[in-house]
């Protein structure tokens, strides 16, 4: 190590110590609590995926960075995949911190990150809160006495509601059986206790709206949905994790099976690549994304993991079901579809409630030859208690049906300076074949760019598969894209991404080919924790289908192209040390031959009350004009802890909340939330079973949170 560099960074150090001294009052909230960065992921999400939900429980992807603000990760130690799974860092900071902590012979401070090319002060403020250098035992030394003794318990309970009464909820068995069994209320609780990342355990259980709760179908069970975990890192040296009950599981690149937070296309333009452990603990709600059973991860060496699992659990699915003509017991034939939407409300939905079994097994041998180097060989089993045979239609030709299913892949990660390079190759039992490449470079500490080039085939199948695309689903899609982001000055941001993608085969309500490309282009001034700005312009085109019936191969409707066009100007100032105010204007709109242009605008203003006192709120007061849904602005809303909310404003209306936070007793955070949508135009919010009649649509929710 030379003498000079390091002298210069002692003096640096010295200087931000200082700074760092006269800004404690400039920290971040806590995890969850109005943070840009993480709003900014969760509206991404949403809004790439096209979903109408207007909640997304994001506690699997955020709730590791509540492990380590108690019990900061040594960053001289941390590995790339612990580093890249706190979201706050790219695959190329982590890359450059790594070589700089190798040449370095380690850090010796946190702030020493500013020095690492490509970090900017903005990026070493998000991680200092939850990394330190040195002052840990050894992991595996750890006993299990101690770590039930010291570790962080927490308890949640959480109830909401929409005060509306919605038609399901009028109509009863004189009715049919479509109707609502239970109350409007939703009704949550979790226990968890944990220590850093080598133990975890907990119970959580959910009733969603509409769901009977101590009656009918759950007259015994109580809540409809009931998830454990019990979890242990770093047993030994050999043995790396143990998950029992329900867990997580992540391949590679996606390509056949991620249930984790993956990246996709968002403002943080080159973070591309899938990433982070293979077994984590699973304590969301996602009735779906889990496995419920056993899995391990064992090392042998240094060098070479395996990790393997296996699990069994219920899945809801529409059942085939036929009777003879003597009127005798049904027989099953089969399910036309696995249901995801986790919901049991009905007497038709608690029929195919866990109807068929899921039974996955698999493992992922992975060969580390230093921090540089990794490939990993994956295989993953699949077998349904029914065959899946799905109902007759052009775009769903190559799905898989059946009941059993293989899946093979080999991925692979390599860094060579400031190169990163990343990928997998998939392959299905039925000959399918998908593929992704990427490379991450940072070409100096001011330019980091991002290529992705993937080809899915129309053919491959896999039940599991979440990789990076345009679409879910890793099949009929190939592509290229290219993410920029400069940093041409000490406040400046620039984040930019073009994306051509083409889908070979039809897709559902597309009835032949199609292609498209989208770009997004974001200019960001900020400073400090006292201001922050942007600037955004995206545009997506890409072909939809017209009215028709696709249920014949002979009938197939033409596409034409769409093109969707927003721009956002968001701005936030910190008024002082605790009132902030963000405000956003978004214009935009939708164009294609059969609609013509739509157009539309969106503004809200937010005020953010966080003394040191025990009492914070936040607000909103939202104004919206648009043409339709087809004109439909995403926005992130602040929830109740640990529950994002990203709801579409369209049509012509208001939207406000209001929440408040009281932390006045030690352990205990108690929060209410109300929120109304009101429609000026007449609309009436809901259809079908959630149809109110009435032009507004407001819900409450309290949430208790105990930590001890």
């Amino acid at each position: 190590m030379h003498l000079r560099p390091r002298l210069i960074i002692l003096l640096t150090l010295a200087v931000w110590g200082t700074m760092l001294h006269a800004q404690k009052d400039t920290l971040p909230p806590g995890i969850g609590e109005d943070d840009e960065f993480q709003q900014q992921l969760i509206e991404d999400v949403l809004a790439n995926t096209e979903d109408e939900t207007d909640e997304f429980s994001f506690n699997a992807a955020f709730d590791l960075l509540e492990t380590y603000r108690r019990r900061p990760l040594n960053i001289n130690k941390a590995t790339y995949e612990e580093l890249e799974e706190t979201l706050l860092l790219s695959p190329i900071q982590i890359g450059q911190l790594i070589d700089y902590r190798d040449r370095m012979g380690g850090l010796l401070s946190v702030y020493e990150l500013q020095v690492i090319p490509g970090m900017d002060m903005e990026s070493v403020r998000r991680l200092a809160q939850f990394v330190r250098v040195g002052g840990d035992l050894d992991d595996a030394k750890i006993p299990l006495g101690r770590m039930l003794a010291e570790g962080d318990r927490e308890l949640y309970v959480r109830w909401q509601r929409r005060l509306e009464t919605a038609r399901g909820y009028e109509l009863g068995p004189e009715d049919g059986t479509s109707y609502y069994l239970g109350s409007p209320d939703r009704i949550y609780t979790r226990f968890r206790q944990r220590y850093s990342k080598n133990l975890s355990f907990g119970i959580t259980a959910e009733k969603d709206p509409g769901e009977a709760f101590f009656a009918e179908n759950n007259k015994k069970r109580g809540f409809d949905f009931y998830s454990a975990h019990f979890f242990l890192g770093n047993v030994n040296r050999t043995v790396k994790a143990v998950a029992l009950g329900d867990f997580a599981v992540s391949f590679g690149q996606g390509l056949i099976l991620y249930t984790g937070f993956g990246f996709g296309k968002s403002s943080q333009t080159t973070n591309v690549a899938r990433g982070g452990p293979v077994l984590r603990p699973y304590t969301s709600v996602n009735e779906a994304s889990f496995m419920r059973g056993a899995g391990t991860t064992l090392a042998f060496g240094d060098k070479l993991e395996l990790s393997v699992f296996g699990s069994r659990k219920g899945r809801t699915a529409n059942l085939i079901t036929v009777t003879d003509t003597l009127d005798v017991e049904a027989e099953d034939l089969g399910v036309t579809s696995l249901n995801i939407s986790g919901l049991n409300r009905t007497p038709n939905e608690v029929e195919d409630r866990n109807s068929i079994t899921e039974i996955n097994y698999g493992g992922s041998l992975r060969y580390r030859a230093n921090q540089r180097l990794q490939v990993g060989l994956n295989v993953l089993g699949t077998n349904l208690s029914q065959p899946l045979n799905l109902n007759d239609q052009a775009y769903n030709r190559f799905f898989f049906q059946g009941t059993d299913l293989l899946n093979a892949s080999l991925d692979y990660r390599y860094r060579y300076r400031n190169f990163t390079f990343f990928g997998e190759l998939a392959g299905s039992d039925n000959g399918g074949v998908a593929q992704i490449h990427g490379l991450m470079m940072g070409l100096d500490r001011f330019v980091d760019v991002s290529l992705v080039y993937r080809n899915y085939g129309v053919d491959y199948q896999a039940l599991n598969a979440r990789p990076f695309g345009e679409t879910s689903g890793g099949r009929n899609e190939n592509g290229m894209y290219l993410g920029l982001e400069l940093r041409p000055g000490k406040h400046w941001r620039v984040n930019a991404y073009y994306d051509v993608f083409r889908f070979p085969y039809l897709r559902f309500n597309i009835d032949a080919p199609s292609e498209g490309h989208e770009y997004r282009f974001r200019v960001t001034y900020w400073q400090k924790r006292k201001l922050e700005t942007y600037l955004e312009l995206r545009s997506e085109t890409k072909g939809f289908g017209t009215d028709g019936d696709e249920s014949v191969f002979t009938n197939l409707d033409p596409v034409v192209p769409r093109t969707r066009f927003q721009a956002r100007l968001h701005f936030g100032y910190k008024i002082n040390s605790f009132l902030e105010w963000r405000s956003r204007i978004d214009a935009g709109f939708t164009d294609d031959e059969l609609n013509g242009r739509e157009k539309g605008f969106m503004v809200y203003q937010d005020l953010h009350y966080r003394p040191r006192g025990a009492f914070s709120f936040s607000t909103r007061m939202a104004f919206f004009d648009t043409d339709g849904f087809n004109v439909r602005f995403y926005q992130y809303e602040n929830g109740l802890l640990y529950n994002a909310r990203v709801v579409p404003y369209y049509n012509r209306g208001t939207r406000a909340f209001f929440l408040v936070r009281y932390k006045g007793i030690r352990g205990l955070t108690l929060e209410g939330r109300i929120a109304q949508t009101f429609y000026t135009d007449g609309t009436v919010a809901g259809s079908g079973l959630e149809e109110t009649g009435l032009p507004r649509r407001t819900e409450m929710g309290a949430q208790a949170i105990w930590r001890f």
